[in-house]
């Protein structure tokens, strides 16, 4: 029986994101949240929501759970937050001892229901469902071994290439790893996940296994956990501990993990060339995550440590904007000596709004996200701390805002280098034409927001802040160095499969179908 989304309603908005009030304002976006649990006599159902709602900040326009009884596995998933997609009534009816979780932000394919993980193919053989952190930078070649596929005669006649008629590289692995007609979806995704270039932390499952498996660079981070009963894997253990699993280690660039009821086991696809994400530490990643043995949080501060060595201001107040940039601004004052305080309050009720304001509304200068504290700024030199500066319509935003306030002076200091080149790993940047630095001097950028300076922390000095060496972390985004060589600029895009590939279900809400 068909299993519609939402039973054919809306439970919340669309997922849109705050930037879409405005498209000029629009920082770097986050990569995806996965989550997998099997945990036989658990409710992994309400374990994988948990789970989810800890990763919610690596993606807020879709979320997605799969579960299995160990006879079928159902796929639940709408556009919007994980609480607006789940409720008690969705989640008790998610029964089984086996689950994987999916939070979207995209970054291959539109922000639409049939992109919405996880990914689900049935077969005659047992289904699969699949959720990816990451992007694939072959999604051509992959999408023609797709097209190469034999019609395979054990698929159920659910018309199961035309299920969900995804428009990303995650439904191509997928079709890839359910074909396996004389072989195991083990052994199958043994031969498969050799042939994907780009950055992917995945989670997978049919009936009776969880598999779990990260590319040879470990670009985006993937966690493996302990229950009393089970075994949880995350794409960061702030996900672990928020529904009481310990933290075992990380899972290896290269390797794929597979959990079922002999235990687990683990296998090395390919050899490790470690190349971790520097930006989880600058911003993707939750303050509370440890990535490669080292506190996120503790880099921040260091970061912002280093800024004020770096870029020393005479002031009288640190602030920070909030929640990316506390950390850092913390490190600065402490450095520093000069006072922390809080110049800015964010609305917290408006990390999604779907309601999109006039256009008079925006140049009337609509302030949803932040607010100055008029008496904290007044009369002061103040030093504001952010993370990155993208296209540079924040900064003015804020820089403005500050001196509406009555600041003085406003000097921005910034706890990542110049961003200049686009991530095709999992972060969805502007263009390069759209980054700021990509032509400007930090002089420049400076009187272009109108602060009165502007500082960069160095390369060397993030890198340094994140006590990782320089040989094993993707800086790209700042200098243009890939670490997965890319193909031609044609076969690179978001939207790429959907101007290449026709797709007759396209923009229509398709049921997921479960396998009887």
């Amino acid at each position: 029986m068909p299993y519609l989304s939402s039973r054919g309603q809306r439970l919340g908005g669309d997922g849109r994101l705050t930037a879409a009030l405005d498209p000029q304002d629009q920082g770097p976006q986050d990569a995806c949240g996965v989550f997998g649990v099997w945990a036989p006599g658990e409710d992994v159902a309400k374990l994988t929501y948990f789970g989810l709602y800890a990763l919610q900040h690596r993606g807020q326009e879709s979320a997605g759970i799969a579960v299995s009884n160990g006879r079928q596995i159902l796929v639940y998933k709408d556009m919007g937050l994980v609480s607006q997609v789940f409720d008690e009534t969705t989640l008790d009816s998610l029964k089984g001892h086996l689950a994987i979780g999916h939070s979207r932000y995209s970054t291959t394919g539109a922000s639409t229901w049939q992109n919405a993980q996880p990914t689900f193919r049935p077969t005659a053989d047992g289904s699969i469902a699949l959720g990816h952190n990451g992007n694939l930078i072959n999604t051509a070649e992959l999408a023609q071994l797709v097209s190469d596929l034999p019609t395979d005669p054990g698929e159920l006649d659910l018309h199961a290439r035309n299920v969900e008629s995804s428009t990303n590289d995650t439904g191509l692995v997928t079709a890839l790893l359910a074909h396996h007609p004389d072989t195991s979806l083990e052994q199958r995704a043994l031969e498969v996940l050799p042939l994907l270039k780009g950055a992917f932390s995945f989670v997978w499952m049919n009936e009776n296994t969880l598999y779990a498996a990260r590319d040879p660079q470990g670009i985006r981070p993937l966690v493996l956990g302990r229950l009393d009963r089970g075994w949880v894997v995350a794409s960061e253990d702030a996900a672990l501990a928020t529904i009481g699993a310990s933290v075992v280690r990380e899972v290896e660039p290269g390797e794929m993990l597979v959990i079922d009821d002999q235990g687990l086991r683990s296998h090395t696809f390919a050899e490790p060339a470690p190349k971790g994400c520097v930006f989880e530490y600058v911003y993707l990643a939750r303050p509370d995550a440890t990535i490669a043995g080292r506190s996120v949080h503790e880099s921040r501060v260091e970061m912002g440590r280093e800024l004020a060595r770096q870029f020393p201001v005479e002031a009288d107040l640190v602030i920070p904007v909030p929640e990316s940039g506390t950390p850092a601004a913390a490190g600065y004052a402490e450095e520093s000596g000069i006072p922390f305080g809080q110049g800015f309050v964010k609305n917290a009720y408006v990390g999604r709004t779907f309601i999109q304001p006039s256009q008079t509304l925006r140049q009337l200068g609509i302030r949803l996200k932040l607010n100055a504290l008029d008496h904290m700024i007044r009369g002061k030199r103040i030093v504001v701390v952010d993370d990155s500066i993208v296209r540079g319509n924040t900064q003015r935003a804020q820089v403005r805002m500050l001196r509406e306030a009555g600041a003085l002076e406003v000097h921005v200091r910034i706890s990542s280098p110049p961003v200049k080149w686009p991530c095709f790993y999992g972060i969805d940047f502007a263009t390069r034409a759209e980054l700021i630095a990509n032509g400007l001097t930090p002089e420049e950028i400076a009187a272009s927001v109108g602060a009165d300076s502007l500082g960069y922390i160095s390369l060397d000095g993030m890198i340094d802040s994140t006590k990782q060496e320089k040989s094993t972390l993707c800086t790209a985004c700042f200098t243009g160095e890939y670490p997965i060589e890319l193909p031609d600029a044609s076969l690179l895009g978001k939207h790429l499969l959907e101007t290449s590939l026709s797709s007759p279900t396209l923009g229509k809400a398709l049921p997921v179908l479960n396998n009887p």
